[in-house]
């Protein structure tokens, strides 16, 4: 029986030492051993210390590091703004440097030698339309300088006869008369002639020749050989490319931004140029559907590349304006819901939250909490804020 006591009794010493051992294991200090600041086996990096920064804002870099992260400091101070407001358009042709070429004489079309695409120079033949009604002009014209010629010369002769005597008066004024009857005949068939764009003489009485009216492209093309035409009939368009408009549609809240004169820069992401223009038109009138105003620019297009149907970006740029303290705009960030700005500090940068106004999408306007010759980052700022993102998220755990 004693010994079944003592056997007892050792196991229960051995249990309380045991459970000794284990209570320190639990509550002993665990050691911050090199590159385990938070007892996470994890590194903060770029050198900064968690616990140092998580709850003020602030990220510790030494200058060396600052300067390998990229991140240049400048000086705060006043700016200038040039605001601007960007909205989606459109290249369209240039309406008035386009020509919808119509024969102004109905007939049959019996030569095309313009193409779509092609390149045409002022008074070039487009096509050759043989057309009855022009053989009815040229006839009037050739019949009425026969008939001022013999008037002409019955002219003559009247007056060499009432000179002399041998005629009366009277026959000499008729002869006058005539003469100038005649003439205006001829000048009203050749005005007849050149209303419909046709030359008095032809190889054919009947051989209308429809010509450019400038220099441009041809775009559009509705006429085949052997083809009836009428004489309203838009049978080629023809555009001068080397200017173009660029429209964009203005809401009424952003009428008062968009005005003739405003300088303009144009960009497209199909393109990779950009090009500085003027608003030379603001529509007076809203859309009945749309309820918006129409806006162009005029753009000068020497290569061409501007093609009509290409959408565009309009960036109208507004005067400048000067502040007293302007940021770059990567110079800001956005930590929970704050701007903040990183400003310089001993050892690091501090998250510093500002008020902020207008901006151009260069810079921004500081109203509120950076006073002026403060340091700031004004580069790389997002590495910063990623330091600041992580020593925050270390310290929660």
């Amino acid at each position: 029986m004693s010994t079944t006591n003592k056997q007892k009794a050792a196991m229960a010493a051995i249990l309380i030492a045991g459970a000794l051992a284990v209570a320190g294991v639990l509550f002993w200090p665990e050691p911050h051993g090199e590159g385990d600041g938070h007892g996470h086996g994890g590194e903060t990096p770029a050198g900064a210390s968690a616990d140092d920064h998580a709850d003020d804002g602030l990220v510790k870099l030494s200058e060396a590091q600052a300067q390998a992260a990229g991140i240049r400091t400048a000086e705060a101070g006043p700016g200038v703004l040039r605001p601007t407001r960007e909205f989606p358009g459109e290249i369209r042709f240039n309406e008035d440097r386009t020509a919808h070429v119509v024969p102004r004489l109905a007939g049959i079309v019996e030569r095309v030698s313009a193409d779509l695409g092609q390149q045409v120079r002022k008074g070039q033949v487009l096509a050759v339309i043989a057309s009855t009604s022009l053989s009815d002009l040229r006839s009037e014209l050739l019949a009425a300088r026969k008939r001022e010629d013999l008037a002409e010369e019955t002219f003559v002769r009247e007056k060499k006869l009432w000179e002399e005597r041998v005629s009366a008066e009277q026959d000499y004024l008729q002869a006058r008369t005539a003469r100038e009857e005649a003439r205006i005949a001829v000048q009203n068939a050749a005005q007849k002639l050149l209303a419909v764009g046709a030359a008095g003489q032809a190889p054919a009485l009947n051989q209308y020749e429809l010509r450019a009216p400038f220099d441009g492209t041809v775009v559009e093309k509705h006429m085949a050989m052997g083809e009836a035409v009428g004489d309203t009939t838009a049978v080629f368009t023809i555009a001068d490319l080397s200017t173009v408009w660029a429209e964009f549609i203005v809401a009424p809240q952003d009428l008062a931004a968009v005005r003739v004169g405003e300088k303009v820069s144009i960009s497209s992401s199909a393109l990779n140029e950009t090009a500085e223009g003027a608003v030379s038109y603001v529509g007076p009138l809203l859309g009945a559907q749309t309820r918006t105003a129409t806006a162009r620019v005029t753009l000068a297009n020497p290569g061409m590349a501007w093609r009509p149907g290409l959408f565009i970006t309009v960036k109208v740029l507004r005067g400048e304006e000067s502040v007293a303290l302007a940021v770059p705009a990567d110079a800001i960030q956005t930590v929970g819901d704050d701007s903040v700005v990183f400003t310089v500090v001993p050892g690091g940068f501090k998250a510093q939250p500002v008020k902020t106004g207008r901006r151009d999408g260069l810079r921004v306007e500081v109203l509120e909490g950076l006073a002026p010759g403060a340091r700031y980052a004004e580069t790389n700022t997002f590495t910063l804020k990623a330091e600041l993102g992580k020593a925050s998220a270390e310290h929660t755990h």
